[in-house]
């Protein structure tokens, strides 16, 4: 039984690598076909219908109401110009000197990167970052890679994505958080190396790539006829980070809190209202992909919790997980690939799948688990050309997104090798 739930496993990992069908699609099958193929009946305890769909769709709850939050938070950042007056002041600051605009858009990414990720970081950084970086000669798959390396140094302070951790793996806060603050360094001495190494190894390229920014002039939007956002407002991507890292605040006032600080730093009270509601139907927008997601990742877990599907695939799991040390950080290092194209160690796919068994079969403690899906996540985030922040920020700076996995992989790489050394060394 454990083979034929392997092979269906591959399967869904086909069909999401070809396209065939979309992940979250792709996930709820799996996790349907999983639970028949372990024996559980139709209805009633551990069954398909009141135990995988029904208590599986709403299991990660949570972290769709702080995805929700932080989308919101993204939207108010973009409507009220913060963003992009935090980047006009580091283009400003940084003048006609490469490597010093390029580690203030870095830095600019990271910390919009903890407020929201994939795409809508990616842009809220890289329309004006990039086109900036490109114009004083930083070549163009080096600006893409910029912003998503930066993205990456603020992956590990994104709250959404701690409670996603915490409920996934059923985890206290306090230790996902932990954990991230040890991931941290790595991220941002990777990210740090890449801008210095990256663009001085091909020299200044002084061109213009962005064509159809060149070519289609659009008018200013309202944010800038009104000019920059009050200095007092560019903390707004500080507060909910402040609030649940430095007070150890939960997870969903803190960025409630974000909310209302953007709001009342830039709007006028008579504008609140119309305000507050406009962003925050679009963030549903934004929001609404990652949580389709996150329902189908429920699903999947809760298929492979099952008890006969724990039974059936224990000991094949087992099997092939190293126990030492040296062993587990070898081995899963070099696996650092299977997390790119949809592939199953991504953990926001099949990963998650196979993080629950090996939690639910007692292979590896959930803290260890943690640390390999928080190691490769860095690596998805930044290197994976399926990702949507990968796929923007390289089309938008005129490359392919394979360009840029070729340059950032080797970065992201080591960012997982460091993780990985530190979850055998905390937990093993």
């Amino acid at each position: 039984m454990g083979v034929v739930i392997l092979l269906v496993m591959a399967a869904g990992v086909a069909a999401m690598l070809t396209r065939k069908l979309p992940t979250a699609f792709a996930l709820v099958i799996l996790a349907v076909v999983i639970a028949f193929v372990a024996g559980a009946p139709l209805t009633g305890e551990n069954s398909v219908i009141d135990t995988v769909l029904q208590e599986g769709a709403p299991a990660l709850a949570a972290t769709m109401i702080a995805i929700v939050l932080g989308s919101w938070l993204g939207k108010l950042l973009e409507e009220t110009g913060v963003a992009a007056t935090l980047v006009r002041k580091i283009v400003e600051f940084g003048g006609d000197r490469p490597v010093v605009v390029a580690l203030g858009v870095l830095a600019v990414s990271a910390l919009v990167g903890t407020v929201t990720g994939s795409a809508p970081a990616a842009m809220l950084a890289g329309l004006i970052g990039i086109p900036a970086m490109i114009a004083v000669g930083i070549p163009k798959v080096t600006a893409a890679g910029t912003i998503l390396m930066g993205i990456a140094v603020g992956i590990p302070f994104e709250l959404p994505l701690w409670q996603f951790f915490s409920t996934a793996l059923e985890l206290p806060v306090p230790t996902v958080r932990g954990f991230m603050v040890k991931l941290f360094p790595f991220a941002l001495v990777a990210a740090v190396l890449y801008v210095f190494v990256e663009s001085r190894r091909r020299g200044v390229e002084h061109t213009w790539s962005l064509k159809s920014v060149r070519d289609k002039p659009r008018s200013p939007s309202r944010r800038q006829r009104l000019g920059d956002a009050p200095w007092y407002a560019l903390l707004t991507p500080a507060v909910p980070l402040i609030l649940a890292l430095g007070f150890e605040l939960a997870i969903i006032p803190s960025l409630l809190a974000g909310v209302l600080y953007a709001l009342v730093t830039t709007t006028r009270p008579r504008e609140m209202n119309k305000r507050l509601l406009r962003t925050l139907y679009g963030g549903f927008e934004v929001a609404a992909p990652p949580i389709a997601l996150f329902i189908a990742i429920g699903i999947l877990l809760a298929a492979v919790k099952l008890p006969g599907a724990v039974d059936a695939l224990e000991p094949l799991v087992k099997a092939v997980s190293p126990q030492n040390a040296v062993l587990f950080v070898g081995v899963f290092t070099l696996l650092v690939p299977l997390c790119l194209y949809r592939g199953p160690l991504n953990v926001f796919g099949l990963g998650a799948g196979i993080a629950g068994v090996l939690i639910s079969a007692g292979i590896y403690p959930a803290a260890v688990v943690l640390g390999m899906a928080t190691s490769y996540n860095q690596v998805f985030g930044v290197a994976d050309p399926t990702s949507t922040q990968t796929v923007w920020a390289a089309q938008y700076a005129g490359v392919s997104p394979q360009q840029v996995m070729v340059r950032t992989l080797p970065y992201v790489w080591a960012v997982a090798l460091g993780g990985l050394c530190v979850t055998a060394a905390t937990y093993l």
